[in-house]
Protein backbone atom coordinates (compact mmCIF):
# COMPACT_ATOMS: atom_id res chain seq x y z
CA UNK A 1 0.00 0.00 0.00
CA UNK A 2 3.02 2.12 0.68
CA UNK A 3 4.25 1.63 -2.52
CA UNK A 4 0.82 2.57 -4.11
CA UNK A 5 0.41 5.81 -1.92
CA UNK A 6 3.97 7.07 -2.64
CA UNK A 7 4.16 6.36 -6.40
CA UNK A 8 4.94 9.26 -8.00
CA UNK A 9 1.86 8.42 -10.75
CA UNK A 10 -0.67 8.34 -8.26
CA UNK A 11 -3.41 11.00 -8.44
CA UNK A 12 -5.61 10.11 -5.57
CA UNK A 13 -7.95 12.68 -4.09
CA UNK A 14 -7.57 13.54 -0.63
CA UNK A 15 -9.94 11.31 0.69
CA UNK A 16 -8.69 8.39 -0.92
CA UNK A 17 -5.10 9.28 -0.35
CA UNK A 18 -6.43 9.28 3.98
CA UNK A 19 -8.22 5.85 3.59
CA UNK A 20 -4.97 3.93 1.93
CA UNK A 21 -2.88 5.18 5.22
CA UNK A 22 -5.74 4.02 6.92
CA UNK A 23 -6.04 1.10 5.34
CA UNK A 24 -2.18 0.57 6.12
CA UNK A 25 -2.51 1.09 9.66
CA UNK A 26 -5.37 -1.32 10.46
CA UNK A 27 -2.94 -3.68 8.78
CA UNK A 28 0.42 -2.32 11.17
CA UNK A 29 -2.25 -2.52 14.05
CA UNK A 30 -2.69 -6.01 13.96
CA UNK A 31 1.05 -6.62 14.54
CA UNK A 32 1.36 -4.37 16.94
CA UNK A 33 -1.93 -5.33 19.34
CA UNK A 34 0.22 -9.45 18.96
CA UNK A 35 3.20 -7.58 20.85
CA UNK A 36 1.59 -5.01 23.06
CA UNK A 37 3.15 -5.44 26.87
CA UNK A 38 5.31 -8.09 25.70
CA UNK A 39 7.81 -5.34 24.11
CA UNK A 40 8.72 -1.59 23.50
CA UNK A 41 7.34 -0.59 20.09
CA UNK A 42 8.59 1.91 18.07
CA UNK A 43 6.29 3.47 15.48
CA UNK A 44 7.66 6.03 12.87
CA UNK A 45 5.10 8.01 11.37
CA UNK A 46 1.86 7.59 13.45
CA UNK A 47 -1.68 9.22 14.11
CA UNK A 48 0.00 12.37 14.52
CA UNK A 49 2.00 12.60 11.11
CA UNK A 50 -1.60 11.58 10.05
CA UNK A 51 -3.17 14.59 11.31
CA UNK A 52 -0.44 16.82 10.36
CA UNK A 53 -0.44 15.60 6.67
CA UNK A 54 -3.78 15.24 5.88
CA UNK A 55 -6.09 17.65 8.04
CA UNK A 56 -3.13 20.42 8.31
CA UNK A 57 -1.56 20.06 4.87
CA UNK A 58 -4.27 18.91 2.98
CA UNK A 59 -7.88 19.82 5.12
CA UNK A 60 -9.11 16.44 5.36
CA UNK A 61 -11.43 16.71 7.90
CA UNK A 62 -10.00 15.90 11.41
CA UNK A 63 -13.00 14.40 13.22
CA UNK A 64 -13.40 12.02 10.20
CA UNK A 65 -9.81 10.90 10.71
CA UNK A 66 -10.30 10.89 14.56
CA UNK A 67 -12.79 8.70 14.19
CA UNK A 68 -11.50 6.05 11.93
CA UNK A 69 -7.76 5.79 14.20
CA UNK A 70 -10.05 5.77 16.99
CA UNK A 71 -11.79 3.16 15.53
CA UNK A 72 -8.84 1.04 13.96
CA UNK A 73 -6.92 1.81 17.24
CA UNK A 74 -9.17 0.62 19.78
CA UNK A 75 -7.42 0.26 23.32
CA UNK A 76 -4.22 1.65 21.89
CA UNK A 77 -2.93 4.72 23.48
CA UNK A 78 0.62 6.15 22.44
CA UNK A 79 2.48 7.03 25.55
CA UNK A 80 5.42 9.55 23.84
CA UNK A 81 6.32 11.05 20.55
CA UNK A 82 9.46 12.45 18.96
CA UNK A 83 8.52 15.73 16.67
CA UNK A 84 11.57 16.09 14.70
CA UNK A 85 11.03 19.44 12.87
CA UNK A 86 13.66 21.07 10.34
CA UNK A 87 13.68 24.48 8.47
CA UNK A 88 12.12 24.85 4.71
CA UNK A 89 16.06 25.27 3.35
CA UNK A 90 17.49 22.12 5.16
CA UNK A 91 14.79 19.97 4.12
CA UNK A 92 14.96 21.48 0.46
CA UNK A 93 18.45 20.56 0.93
CA UNK A 94 18.04 17.24 1.97
CA UNK A 95 15.63 16.45 -0.68
CA UNK A 96 17.68 17.14 -3.00
CA UNK A 97 20.30 14.66 -2.09
CA UNK A 98 17.58 11.63 -1.85
CA UNK A 99 18.34 8.98 -4.97
CA UNK A 100 14.39 8.74 -5.79
CA UNK A 101 11.80 11.41 -4.59
CA UNK A 102 8.69 10.14 -4.01
CA UNK A 103 5.30 11.80 -4.52
CA UNK A 104 4.86 13.70 -0.85
CA UNK A 105 8.41 15.09 -1.85
CA UNK A 106 7.34 17.31 -4.43
CA UNK A 107 4.38 18.63 -2.85
CA UNK A 108 5.39 22.73 -2.52
CA UNK A 109 6.90 24.72 0.44
CA UNK A 110 3.41 25.93 1.52
CA UNK A 111 2.22 21.94 2.46
CA UNK A 112 5.14 21.29 4.47
CA UNK A 113 5.00 24.52 6.12
CA UNK A 114 0.85 23.54 7.03
CA UNK A 115 2.42 20.35 8.11
CA UNK A 116 5.10 21.56 10.38
CA UNK A 117 3.12 24.19 12.12
CA UNK A 118 0.34 21.53 12.57
CA UNK A 119 2.98 18.97 14.30
CA UNK A 120 3.52 22.31 16.29
CA UNK A 121 0.15 22.56 17.01
CA UNK A 122 -0.52 18.85 18.03
CA UNK A 123 2.65 18.68 20.86
CA UNK A 124 1.32 21.99 21.97
CA UNK A 125 -1.88 20.46 23.19
CA UNK A 126 -0.46 17.57 25.14
CA UNK A 127 3.68 18.84 25.70
CA UNK A 128 4.35 16.03 28.25
CA UNK A 129 3.77 13.76 26.09
CA UNK A 130 6.42 14.95 23.11
CA UNK A 131 9.91 16.28 22.84
CA UNK A 132 10.63 18.66 19.89
CA UNK A 133 14.00 17.45 18.18
CA UNK A 134 15.62 19.92 16.08
CA UNK A 135 16.81 18.29 13.43
CA UNK A 136 18.41 21.24 11.89
CA UNK A 137 21.36 19.94 14.48
CA UNK A 138 23.76 17.90 14.10
CA UNK A 139 22.82 14.41 14.03
CA UNK A 140 24.96 12.91 17.34
CA UNK A 141 23.57 15.38 19.48
CA UNK A 142 19.53 14.69 18.31
CA UNK A 143 20.85 10.91 18.81
CA UNK A 144 21.92 11.33 22.42
CA UNK A 145 18.82 13.40 23.14
CA UNK A 146 16.17 10.72 21.80
CA UNK A 147 18.83 7.78 23.23
CA UNK A 148 18.55 9.82 27.01
CA UNK A 149 14.75 10.16 26.71
CA UNK A 150 14.11 6.42 25.86
CA UNK A 151 15.75 5.54 28.71
CA UNK A 152 13.66 7.50 30.88
CA UNK A 153 10.93 6.14 29.12
CA UNK A 154 12.29 2.84 30.37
Amino acid sequence: MRNLILNNKSTFNKETDLLLYLSARSENIEIIRKNLGKKIILIDRFIDSTIAYQHYGMGVNLKFIQNINNYILKNIKIDFTFLNTVNLTNMKKRLRLRKKLNRYDKFNSKFYEKVQNGFIKILKKNPKKYIRIDSNLHIDLNENIILNKIKDLI
